[in-house]
């Protein structure tokens, strides 16, 4: 890990580190460091989303923003009645994160813990093993048939993203086979009998759901979008 050439200007321009090369307030010291080791910091905004990774050894900032199907609050709001499900789609990245062969698509769930009054986002994929076992010790009938439902959706969306994307047919081959496990592990699921394999990919996100944070970085976005108009239409004369 180099620390030494870190990408200064665009830490700034989305602002994460501040003009005298200090990280923003908004990010813990347990956040930077975390940063700094290839950890991903989301910024939520009503149903926007967007996320700061460094990659290749600390030179350059990934950032991709992308769509939440509901805004985020409500959502929130609602998985106090009982787990909500939302989606997220790459609406755009920056140059110094494209990747045409991204999928960059993924579904959340929001389960409410009614004991400490807090809500937690766990990916259908990435968190696969923890979901499953939550919605099994829930042993709420309507969550259960609900998630499966949820499952299955996110197979056929996969299997549709094999055919349109070959070149990561393999990545999304070890999706598909989670959300497999996933769906065999629910499907004997009653309230005496359940076991779940724990041998899953379980991903790890900062979450800094800032406005000003996000709204930093999507400000950036609309300015390289109107720049790569006026250089079009430059080459066009």
């Amino acid at each position: 890990m180099n620390n030494n050439t870190l990408p200064t200007d665009d830490l700034k321009k989305h602002g994460i580190i501040n003009e005298d090369f200090t990280f923003s307030k908004k990010l813990s010291a347990d956040d930077v460091q975390r940063f700094l080791q290839g950890y991903t910091i989301v910024a939520d905004n009503a149903t926007k989303r967007a996320t700061f990774q460094l990659i290749e050894n600390n030179t350059r900032l990934k950032v991709i923003f992308l769509e939440r199907d509901e805004s985020l609050s409500k959502i929130l709001e609602k998985t106090k009645e009982k787990i909500q499900y939302s989606e997220t789609k790459a609406q755009y990245e920056t140059p110094q994160g494209k990747n045409s062969a991204q999928l960059n698509f993924s579904k959340q769930a929001f389960v409410y813990d009614r004991e400490t009054g807090t809500v937690k986002e766990l990916d259908l994929i990435k968190n696969a093993a923890e979901l499953t076992q939550i919605i099994v010790e829930r042993k709420n009938p309507d969550e259960i048939t609900q998630y499966k439902s949820e499952l299955e959706k996110l197979k056929n969306f996969l299997y549709d993203k094999m055919d349109n994307y070959p070149e990561i047919a393999k990545e999304i081959s070890n999706d598909l086979n989670i959300v497999d496990r996933e769906i065999s592990a629910i499907l004997p699921v009653s309230p005496t009998t359940s076991k779940v394999d724990n041998d899953h990919h379980n991903g790890v996100q900062l979450s800094v759901n800032d406005p000003d944070l996000f709204e930093d970085a999507y400000r950036q976005k609309e300015e390289e979008k109107e720049e790569e108009v006026n250089r079009s239409k430059g080459r066009g004369r």
